[in-house]
């Protein structure tokens, strides 16, 4: 489904940064922190508290094992919700710092941090005005339970807890194929994810720890954390699996982060004076209600119909090759030779019960959507690409009834 530019009540479960439940959040806020500091001055604490207006910003903890993806993810939550990206090596470099200096040093003789300084180097970070103003956004942290209670102890208090998971098969295999840029610390992928830029290929570098072995004894560390973990936040956690693309992920992390992300973006001037397209969102009534309580209504939604047989047979026979990062297609874009089509791979998104599953997916949120979208128009996308433009041109100049073509 797509939907075009030009109030519904959000369900309670679904409450946006700095709106719903603001006055109870406020309070329960504040006597959490009452309770934890148990301060001298309990109404100077609560002003100076005030005073910082800081409530409603971002407060995020990305949890997963190697490969997950989890910091790919955290960068654009960073990039989108303008909030302070921490993990353990920033923490760590960071300069003119003495606890930095002094976490740097146990590191790197005993490849971990004590409880009482990773503690004490998170309040020195999150004390700074980008954190206090703009919010932030753990990466990878807490690792162990005990940096959780060192964490809650210190009123350290995330908004929402999203753990990333997937077989531990996928993600050997995806952490192989992994290559960072040291210019700008992106991530990317031989296989799933090559930059097109051929200077920003050539700078890239195999990151350390990456081999099969070291995978595999990092997973098994992982596992044996993340179970103690999890019970610490149980009413503020979402589980999202990581075996789907980047973009998929992205946009089943907590809804009312999606909110305040589609928000500033669709405000930017680009989008107020010359429109935009939301591809694949929204995917379900939730997020059409959320769409619409942004005050973002579209002028034209359409829905591309395909059959399953048609799906199965566009997405199960993509091809990628691993040397040159070139895309081909079995049917309709053979490799040339032997040599490219014996060393191509298949994205494991491709493969026809995870393509079938997210047909399922489709169909199932479909009927809400368009009663809904009751202006909707419905297009057959088991069409040449020309003639699938050609009605939605016509769709947009010239709107259609609602069940056509």
């Amino acid at each position: 489904m797509d939907a075009t530019t030009a109030p519904h009540r959000i369900p309670p479960q679904m409450p946006l940064y700095g709106e719903t439940n603001h006055i109870f959040e406020l309070m329960q806020n504040m006597l959490e922190q009452l309770l934890i500091h148990q301060p001298r001055d309990p109404i100077t604490f609560m002003i100076d508290h005030l005073q910082r207006n800081n409530d409603d910003v971002p407060r995020i903890i990305i949890l997963g094992p190697p490969a997950s993806g989890k910091t790919t993810i955290a960068m654009w939550l960073r990039k989108h919700l303008n909030s302070s990206h921490l993990t353990m090596e920033n923490l760590m470099a960071k300069e003119h710092s003495p606890l930095a200096a002094a976490a740097r040093k146990h590191y790197q003789a005993t490849k971990s941090v004590p409880s009482t300084l990773f503690i004490r180097l998170m309040e020195e970070r999150l004390s700074e005005e980008d954190c206090v103003q703009r919010g932030w956004i753990l990466d990878g942290i807490p690792e162990t339970r005990e940096q959780v209670l060192a964490i809650q102890t210190r009123g350290i208090v995330p908004r929402h807890v999203i753990v990333l998971s997937a077989p531990d098969t996928v993600l050997i295999e995806r952490n192989l194929g992994k290559r960072v840029d040291p210019q700008t610390g992106e991530i990317y992928h031989t296989t799933f994810d090559w930059p097109p830029v051929t200077e920003v290929q050539n700078r890239l570098v195999v990151p350390a720890g990456i081999s099969e072995p070291e995978t595999a004894r990092n997973l098994l560390e992982y596992h044996r954390n993340i179970i103690r973990i999890l019970p610490s936040y149980p009413k503020i956690l979402k589980v999202i699996s990581a075996d789907q693309p980047c973009v998929d992920v992205f946009y089943q992390v907590p809804d009312s982060i999606v909110a305040k992300v589609l928000g500033q973006r669709l405000d930017e001037h680009d989008c107020v004076q010359q429109g935009w397209v939301l591809h694949g969102f929204p995917r379900d009534l939730d997020q059409a209600h959320l769409l619409d309580h942004l005050g973002q209504k579209p002028n034209r939604v359409f829905f591309l119909n395909v059959p399953l047989d048609s799906v199965i047979e566009r997405l199960t026979l993509r091809r990628t090759d691993p040397v040159t990062g070139e895309r081909y297609h079995l049917m309709y874009k053979p490799p040339p030779t032997m040599e490219i089509q014996a060393r191509l791979l298949q994205h494991p998104k491709d493969a026809e019960e995870r393509v079938k599953f997210k047909v399922d997916l489709f169909y199932r949120n479909s009927p809400e959507l368009e009663k809904f979208y009751k202006q909707a128009i419905a297009v057959n996308g088991d069409q040449d690409p020309y003639t699938v433009f050609e009605h939605l041109e016509s769709g947009i100049i010239h709107p259609l009834p609602s069940k056509a073509l």
